[in-house]
């Protein structure tokens, strides 16, 4: 496996689209140097403006170097600011066409709850257009491959990406295949090592850096079982223990909204394409499970009659 991160951005003639390039500057946006970031804030926010503007004044502008703005362009995946600005000017084209969602204020102390319930469904809502707009297709239909023929398929994640592993292990289970999401991060390596070629071993991490689940990936990885990553940092080090790299998004992170907020939405929909794309290719013996499985529960669905309360 090459340890080159591939560009998950949907490349077109080269370069992002430009729908991709707000996208990946919300996910990108953490990772970056103070300078970098006020340069990147300035292309997403204002991409007309900034499509205007030469690279020295786009520097003046955000305070920073031409160097420094001629990395950021880089960084976003472009050769040079010129490409940068070509990617902006189309950007801005889709916004005033209405295609392109703004970027939503934070959430304060004294936000009313009326305005909390519209900004976090319209971050949300971003959350889930940036991860669709930045998700890779190609390691999807590879992902999904596997684990239609998987043996047995471990899923790893703590805290909040613990509860989206129990969720696709709940509908893969329900279709028949044989899935475990330890929350223990021992049982989880210990899980790891009875894996062997077959299997597949899923691990979710916004951060990409989470020991406790880089080691179990990497034990899994080690014992010759596929390995896919689903994370917000396609660069950081889950990735080097991954035959598939799936990328998600997440708006900005602030004191009243964590990054494990809308990371979670954006998990969420990467392991329903998953779940779906599964059934998908095991129809034949998905429906039947399921539909066995919704048999065995039926009962407990209905509603009781007078006489089974008396």
């Amino acid at each position: 496996m090459s340890s080159k991160v591939k560009e998950t951005f949907a490349p077109v003639d080269g370069r992002p689209t430009p729908g991709a390039l707000a996208a990946k500057v919300r996910t990108l946006a953490p990772t970056m140097t103070r300078s970098m970031q006020r340069v990147a804030e300035a292309v997403a926010g204002d991409p007309a403006g900034s499509a205007a503007l030469t690279v020295t004044g786009l520097a003046e502008r955000t305070g920073t170097s031409e160097a420094t703005v001629v990395r950021t362009a880089r960084l976003l995946g472009y050769p040079g600011y010129r490409d940068l600005r070509l990617a902006l000017a189309a950007l801005a084209a889709e916004q005033a066409a209405g295609r392109a969602p703004a970027v939503t204020p934070d959430i304060a102390l004294d936000t009313p709850l009326a305005a909390v319930v519209g900004k976090l469904a319209q971050d949300e809502a971003q959350c889930l257009a940036d991860t669709a707009a930045g998700l890779d297709t190609a390691q999807l239909e590879a992902a999904v491959g596997a684990l239609s023929a998987a043996r047995r398929i471990d899923v790893y994640g703590i805290g909040a990406s613990n509860l989206v592993g129990q969720d696709l292990v709940q509908k893969l289970l329900r279709i028949g295949l044989i899935a475990h999401a330890p929350a223990d991060p021992h049982l989880a390596v210990t899980n790891a090592v009875q894996l062997r070629a077959g299997d597949v071993a899923i691990a979710i991490t916004h951060s990409g850096r989470t020991t406790d689940v880089i080691e179990p990936l990497r034990v899994a990885f080690e014992h010759g079982a596929t390995t896919v990553a689903i994370t917000g940092r396609p660069e950081g080090e889950i990735a080097q223990y991954a035959d598939h790299v799936l990328t998600t998004s997440s708006a900005r992170e602030s004191e009243l909204r964590p990054a494990a907020m809308s990371s979670r939405t954006s998990q969420l929909l990467v392991v329903d394409c998953l779940f779906i794309g599964v059934a998908q290719r095991t129809y034949g013996t998905a429906a039947p499970a399921l539909s066995a499985s919704y048999e065995a529960l039926a009962h407990r669905h209905a509603p009781h009659r007078a006489a089974d309360r008396s």
